[in-house]
């Protein structure tokens, strides 16, 4: 047993999310539950049923798979995401208008995220840290080596 300090759940769910393109995947499932919730919606509000109904069902279901894929498998996201891109338009013809807009759009962006999500890069460091750092620098005395030269 090592001898590390034990994380939390939250602590350990955000290591976890960090080696992931999360919010990718994240928005091309839900866009694609969101998509697929609109074609069970009762007639009236239902505004178009492409392809007797199957590409209705299938392109929506594939996104949500897509985007459970992205989350657990992030290797092979550049293929997922292009993949979902195409999904998401396609539900534009297939879907109620791709969830009435909603669903297209959350799919797209997902897929976006995910594509431009790039691993093994060093955590941003925000504004307020950067600024802090420069200070202690600027504050800090010179090595002695430095004043001897001038």
């Amino acid at each position: 047993m090592p001898d590390r300090p034990r994380l939390g759940p939250r602590l350990a769910f955000r290591g976890w999310r960090a080696r992931r393109p999360f919010w990718g995947g994240l928005l091309l499932a839900l866009g694609g539950g969101e998509i697929l919730l609109t074609e069970k919606a009762s007639l009236k509000v239902v505004m178009h049923i492409g392809m007797q109904g199957l590409a209705g069902y299938l392109l929506p279901t594939l996104m949500v798979l897509l985007g459970l894929l992205i989350l657990f498998n992030p290797s092979q996201r550049l293929f997922y995401s292009i993949t979902g891109v195409l999904l998401s338009l396609g539900t534009w013809l297939t879907s109620n208008l791709g969830g009435f807009f909603l669903g297209l759009l959350l799919g797209a962006t997902g897929s976006c995220l995910a594509f431009g999500w790039l691993p093994d890069q060093e955590p941003r460091t925000g504004r307020r840290k950067r600024r802090r750092q420069a200070r202690a620098a600027a504050r800090a005395p010179a090595p002695k080596g430095a004043q001897g030269a001038a």
